[in-house]
Formats: structure tokens, C-alpha cells, sequence
């Protein structure tokens, strides 16, 4: 499924055209035991729920810089799309316009959540909210979200050029990310999505009409074990 050089919002499109219902993200936790299965279009319900938050409630432009600091899980894989989604580039850096981030990385960020929109997700099942209150400053992704609508046209849509991440500095655009064939398999990893090669990974699933399974907290047992249950390609990245 080549894409030819298009960006994020373009190739999601065209991934909700060819395969709604088809799974594209399967996330496992086998800490606890949640599994949670996104279909191309439930996951691009979440991506404009995002979306909606980050631009509308935060009052994100295009070219923001936004730090997505979660773990291997399914949420990080929907910030991301919902950055790219209105034009903002994902970033590693350490004074971002905006930060998601999870409980583990919320004391990095909550002493300057009056500087930033700081958005936090308590990563339990179902995306529901934290269940003690958090700092001043700090919006629970848990109660913000769900008051968006499943549906977000960015009215200042990325173009091939604009830059999608920013990886210690290197940016690199929605047409290099978009823009070729990608990968048509269903593959599994351990990668947090906003890392540069998990973000790469997704990138090249959807543009490519293929499928990720992240799994978090398993042994090298549980994992072929998810592998074969998923009908899926272990995928390592270092």
C-alpha cells in the first residue's frame, strides 16, 4: 500500500477506507491481565478524542513541540497519532510546548505543569482516571477525554514537509514517515510507541495496511506465547 508521500491525517484516511474493522492495535499488560484490541476505526475515534484535547482544550498549534513520556502501552500509541494528527512534532527533548505522561513520569514533569499543558494518563484499563487527585496543574486524561468528540478535522492540517519527531534534535518529516510502501504484517513488540523506532514501527504499520501487538511486563515465554495467539511476527527493537 504505497502512500505517496502523504502525511499522518492522509494515510489514516486512506487505513479507514481499506480495513475499518480490522485490528490495528492488540495492547497486553500481563501484569494485570488487560488486553485491549483497537480497530482501525477505534483507533482513529481515540486519535480525534486526543486530538480535540490536545488542540481545542490545550490550544496546540501546528509546530508544537509535545513530549509523549509513557510506556509500552496502548494510549502512548494514540498521543502519537493525535500529535501527528494536528501537526505537532513528537520530541525527546527536555522543555517541550506540551507532555503526556503516566504515573511513573508524572514527578519529572508535575513541578512545571504551570509552565505547559501537562496531561497524564493513569494507564489503567479502559483509559479511565486516576484514582487519587493530581497536582496542581496536571489534567487527567481519564475525565478530559471522554468530552471529545470521536470525529477531529484539523483546521490547520501537517503538510509532507512538516516535521512529524525530532530525535535529539534530527527531525524527520510526515513524507519520509508516510511516504513509502510500508509494512503490511501483523507484528509484535515491546517498544513504547514515542520512542524513534516504536513511532517508526507504527508509522510504517499504518501506511503499509499492517497490525501491532504491544506487550508489556511477559518473559521470553508469554511473549511467543502472545505471538502465536495473535497470529503475529515478534518484531525486537533494541
Amino acid at each position: 500500500m504505497a502512500t505517496n508521500a502523504r502525511t499522518y491525517p492522509d494515510t489514516l484516511a486512506r487505513a479507514l477506507r481499506t480495513d475499518p474493522g480490522g485490528p490495528f492495535v492488540t495492547f497486553y499488560d500481563e501484569a494485570s491481565g488487560e488486553r485491549q484490541e483497537l480497530s482501525t476505526t477505534t483507533y482513529a475515534n481515540w486519535v480525534a478524542k486526543a486530538s480535540g484535547l490536545l488542540v481545542d482544550e490545550h490550544g496546540l498549534e501546528r509546530g508544537d513541540s509535545i513530549r509523549i513520556d509513557l510506556p509500552t502501552h496502548w494510549l502512548a500509541a494514540v498521543f502519537l497519532g493525535a500529535a501527528w494528527n494536528t501537526g505537532l512534532v513528537v520530541t525527546d527533548a527536555e522543555s517541550p510546548d506540551a507532555v503526556v505522561c503516566g504515573p511513573e513520569t508524572l514527578p519529572t514533569w508535575a513541578d512545571d505543569a504551570g509552565k505547559r499543558p501537562t496531561l497524564a494518563c493513569s494507564l489503567l484499563p479502559f483509559g479511565v482516571r486516576f484514582a487519587d487527585p493530581l497536582p496542581q496543574d496536571v489534567h487527567d486524561v481519564g475525565i478530559e477525554v471522554w468530552g471529545q468528540p470521536d470525529a477531529f478535522t484539523p483546521w490547520d492540517p501537517p503538510t509532507t514537509d512538516d516535521a512529524a519527531t525530532s530525535w535529539a534534535g534530527i527531525e524527520t518529516g510526515h513524507g519520509d514517515l508516510f511516504g513509502g510502501a510500508g509494512r503490511a504484517e501483523r507484528l509484535l513488540t515491546t517498544a513504547p510507541s514515542a520512542s524513534p523506532a516504536g513511532a517508526e514501527l507504527l508509522a510504517a504499520l499504518l501506511a503499509g495496511g499492517g497490525s501491532l501487538v504491544l506487550v508489556t511486563h511477559a518473559n521470553d515465554e508469554r511473549l511467543a506465547a502472545v505471538a502465536a495467539n495473535e497470529h503475529a511476527t515478534y518484531f525486537p527493537i533494541h
